[in-house]
């Protein structure tokens, strides 16, 4: 486009020379081209100066999560809630202000309608559905979880955590399949991922595929030679095959990672006990009741090494204390009973265990003889 022209009017000044004077069209242009320059100088100083409503609201939500992270939780929904009141449109606001008051102000409402506002804002964004469907967990809502967490392995496929809360809300819903399908989808993304290997034995375990158990938790132990959980689960395997000594040996290998796991002690001591070795018996109960002083189950079994060992006055004291913890453990009424008739040689304490131990519905047909007889 050509310049415009300048249509000039002559006139004279008062000396009588010629002046050359622009258009009034011009003047107004070249007023206007200058207002609107001096408007946007103004606007480039005012930005350089004040923060846009986007950095303000960052400023805000960054402020919240340096609260929460301090333990401020109120600060951080303060600050998470000005954010929002700026930008309204900030998902990563309203995804932590449902992150705090979900783990900082125990308000699981609130924090499912702030996650699910995020998620409407980007929808594409995978970490809001894992957290929703955590949420949802602690709400018994598995449907609603297992949505959630579902649509946040559909958008990022190899998103291990994800995977693994998925496969455990199957678990606690007693969906064995879908568990075991969820942990070997998680494997794929990880193999050799430990929740999973152990997920899978246990599943496994339960039900009856001891090779498959075996496999998966020898894998396990392998890579981690402390998870004690494994050695456990191998050693409870192993001695439901009545491979005494292989499960005596994973028990062991579990107290040494884990020194305070009452069942493995427990276990072991029973094997001990069924192979003669009362002294070893012994020191794994005494464990056990030294970790859980209420576990009768124990004392009951202490009670028994103490008789084979001779030690008859602690033997009673431990079978009264399991009855004492557990007035109707049945076994405990009937090794008392067996305790009084054959070691103390008091008939009258044998009848009166004997008589409870079948009122509670033990069977012994010898012991239904003795206490038929004393009645006739």
């Amino acid at each position: 486009m050509s310049a415009p022209s300048i249509v000039r009017s002559h006139n004279r000044d008062v000396n009588g020379a010629i002046v050359i004077r622009p258009s009034p069209v011009l003047v107004r242009r070249t007023l206007l081209l200058a207002g609107a320059w001096l408007c946007l100088n103004g606007l480039l100083v005012l930005a350089g100066t004040a923060p846009s409503v986007s950095t303000a609201a960052k400023q805000e939500y960054e402020r919240g999560r340096k609260l929460f992270k301090d333990g401020d939780s109120a600060g951080a929904v303060t600050s998470f809630k000005k954010a929002i009141a700026i930008d309204p449109r900030m998902a990563e606001a309203h995804h932590q202000l449902g992150l705090v008051y979900f783990h900082g102000r125990k308000q699981p409402a609130e924090a499912i309608d702030e996650i699910t506002k995020a998620i409407q804002l980007n929808p594409n964004e995978p970490q809001p559905q894992y957290d929703l469907g955590l949420v949802y967990q602690t709400q018994d809502k598995p449907a609603e979880a297992e949505q959630a967490l579902k649509r946040a392995i559909q958008l990022s496929p190899r998103f291990e955590e994800a995977h693994f809360a998925l496969a455990k809300l199957y678990e606690r819903s007693r969906a064995a399949d879908k568990a075991i399908q969820a942990y070997r989808d998680l494997l794929a993304v990880k193999p050799g991922h430990q929740g999973a290997l152990y997920g899978l034995g246990y599943l496994y375990d339960g039900q009856g595929k001891g090779a498959q158990a075996r496999e998966v938790l020898e894998q396990l132990t392998k890579a981690n030679q402390r998870h004690a959980d494994g050695w456990y689960l191998l050693g409870r395997i192993a001695e439901k095959e009545s491979r005494l000594t292989d499960a005596a040996g994973f028990y062991r290998l579990a107290i040494a990672a884990k020194p305070d796991l009452v069942d493995a002690h427990f276990n072991l001591g029973f094997i001990y006990r069924s192979e003669g070795k009362q002294r070893e018996a012994a020191k794994e109960f005494t464990d056990v009741i030294r970790l859980k002083p209420e576990y009768a189950e124990a004392h009951l079994n202490l009670g028994g090494v103490y008789t084979e060992l001779g030690k008859l006055d602690d033997a009673e004291r431990e079978y009264e204390t399991a009855l004492t913890l557990k007035p109707n453990l049945v076994e405990a009424h009937y090794s008392l009973g067996i305790f009084y008739e054959l070691h103390k040689k008091d008939t009258a304490k044998a009848l009166a265990r004997y008589r409870k131990y079948l009122e509670l519905g033990g069977k012994d047909e010898r012991v239904e003889r003795i206490v038929g007889e004393v009645k006739k």
